[in-house]
């Protein structure tokens, strides 16, 4: 399974980007898909996860409200639009998947045995 992920970039306080995970080797359907993020001198953190089944989605704290997971089967590809965007969401951000991650596990990165090679983000003030 390999996992590209994509549509980083610099903007401004307040603005939008949408970023996507791009999923080949196998279906998505029945994999849970998660993004993560990681900001300079930082762990990285969970950030959003849509669940094995697609109906659930999971989200931080920090985002909820503004950024939101979606996936498209069909495409094999998993979005995550970002909103309302803060210089403190500037980071590194990572989509990993994983067919056997149970629901209490969702927003642990020790569960995804999958994951891309992340896109930046960068938000000035």
């Amino acid at each position: 399974v390999q996992l590209q992920a994509s549509g980083g970039g610099v903007v401004q306080t307040g603005e939008s980007l949408r970023l996507s995970c791009a999923v080949s080797g196998r279906t998505l359907r029945g994999v849970a898909v998660g993004w993560f993020r990681q900001a300079p001198g930082k762990e990285r953190e969970f950030v959003a996860v849509s669940s094995r089944t697609g109906s659930g989605t999971i989200y931080s704290d920090s985002v909820k409200g503004r950024f939101t997971i979606s996936r498209d089967n069909a495409k094999n590809t998993v979005y995550l639009q970002l909103n309302s965007l803060r210089p403190e969401d500037s980071a590194v951000y990572y989509c990993a998947a994983g067919a056997s991650v149970i629901t209490s596990s969702l927003s642990n990165m020790d569960a995804y045995a999958n994951w891309g090679q992340g896109t930046q983000v960068t938000v000035s003030s």
